[in-house]
C-alpha cells in the first residue's frame, strides 16, 4: 500500500471567533511570551483577527526574553499569553524576567498543564479540586499557577492536555520504527488536545475576559495510547508499533513517569464560560484531519 505523507501546514481554526467577534481583538496589542508549538499557531490566528502581535524568543528572532525591551511590551500589552514554563529548580523565568513591572494588560493567560492534578486513578479532574501534584513537573505548575494568580489579578489559566497537531504527531514516529506501545500498565489512559483548539480556548476567553478563571482545555475523550497509535498506523497505512513492556530496560525514567499517574480531564466549565467546544473532540478527528484525510 502507498504511503501518503500528512499535511504539515496550519490549519486554523473553524469553530473559533474568527467570524463571530473579530471586533473584540481587532488592534489589540498582544504579548506572546514564548513562541513555541502553541504560540505559532496563535499567532496568525490573532493577525488574522486584527491583533498586532509581538512575541519574545531565545532564538534571536523576535523580542528578546528577558530584556529591557520585553519589559516594556509587557507594560503597554493589552492581552499577554504566557506559554514559557517553569524551571527545573521550581522558579518562574517569566515572573523573575518581569520583576517590579507593572502592566496594562486586561487579559493575561498562563498556559499550565493538567499534570497540577496528579494520579486520579483513572477517574475525572475538575477545576474546583485542589491541586494534588505527586511528580516534579507537576508540583512546579501547580507553584508557578499560584505565582501568576498572586502576582497579577488579570490573570487566566489554562491547564493544558497533552498538545498534538500539524507537526507534532506520531505519523513520522510510526515511518522512522520509533514508535512503540508501552504495556504493563492497564487502565491508563492519557488526555489529548489539538492545537486549533487551544487557539480557539484563548481567543474566546481573550474576547470575554473572567480574571481569576481557570480552564481544563482537553478534548473530553482520553484514550489508551497504544490504540491511538494502532489508529495512526491503520490511517497511513503502516504496520501496528511494537509492544513494549513498561518495565523493560529500555524506557527511560522520564518515559516511566508518564505512566505513574492517569486520570479524566473534564472540560465542562469551558465549554460554558467559554461557549467552546472543541472542533476535534477525540483522536480520530484530530489525526484524520491531520493526515488530510477529514
Amino acid at each position: 500500500m502507498r504511503t501518503m505523507r500528512p499535511r504539515v501546514t496550519l490549519q486554523l481554526p473553524s469553530r473559533s471567533l474568527i467570524q463571530r467577534s473579530p471586533e473584540q481583538l481587532a488592534g489589540l496589542s498582544v504579548l506572546l511570551i514564548g513562541y513555541g508549538f502553541v504560540a505559532k499557531a496563535l499567532r496568525p490566528v490573532l493577525e488574522r483577527l486584527g491583533a498586532r502581535v509581538s512575541w519574545t524568543s531565545r532564538s534571536g528572532v523576535g523580542i528578546p526574553f528577558g530584556s529591557e525591551a520585553m519589559q516594556r511590551a509587557f507594560a503597554s500589552a493589552d492581552a499577554v499569553v504566557v506559554s514559557v514554563p517553569p524551571s527545573r529548580d521550581g522558579s518562574e523565568p517569566t515572573l523573575t524576567a518581569l520583576s517590579g513591572v507593572q502592566t496594562r494588560a486586561r487579559w493575561i493567560g498562563y498556559l499550565s498543564a493538567t499534570s497540577i492534578y496528579g494520579d486520579r486513578q483513572g477517574g475525572w479532574a475538575f477545576e474546583g479540586e485542589a491541586p494534588s501534584p505527586s511528580l516534579p513537573r507537576g508540583i512546579r505548575r501547580a507553584d508557578a499557577e499560584v505565582a501568576w494568580l498572586e502576582r497579577f489579578e488579570t490573570t487566566h489559566i489554562f491547564r493544558l492536555a497533552g498538545i498534538y497537531g500539524s507537526g507534532r504527531a506520531p505519523f513520522d514516529k510510526l515511518r522512522d520504527g520509533t514508535a512503540r506501545v508501552v504495556t504493563g500498565v492497564p487502565g491508563h489512559i492519557v488526555n489529548r488536545i489539538h492545537v486549533n483548539d487551544i487557539v480557539s480556548a484563548l481567543i474566546a476567553s481573550m474576547a470575554s475576559p473572567c480574571p481569576q478563571d481557570i480552564y481544563n482545555i482537553a478534548d473530553g475523550n482520553p484514550a489508551d495510547p497504544g490504540v491511538v497509535l494502532d489508529f495512526a498506523a491503520e490511517l497511513a497505512g503502516l504496520p501496528k508499533p511494537p509492544r513494549v513492556d513498561l518495565g523493560d530496560s529500555s524506557i527511560s525514567a522520564m518515559a516511566r513517569s508518564f505512566y505513574v499517574e492517569t486520570k479524566r480531564i473534564d472540560i465542562s466549565r469551558a465549554q460554558k464560560r467559554l461557549g467552546w467546544t472543541p472542533e476535534y473532540g477525540d483522536y480520530r478527528s484530530g489525526l484524520r484531519a491531520i493526515y488530510g484525510k477529514a
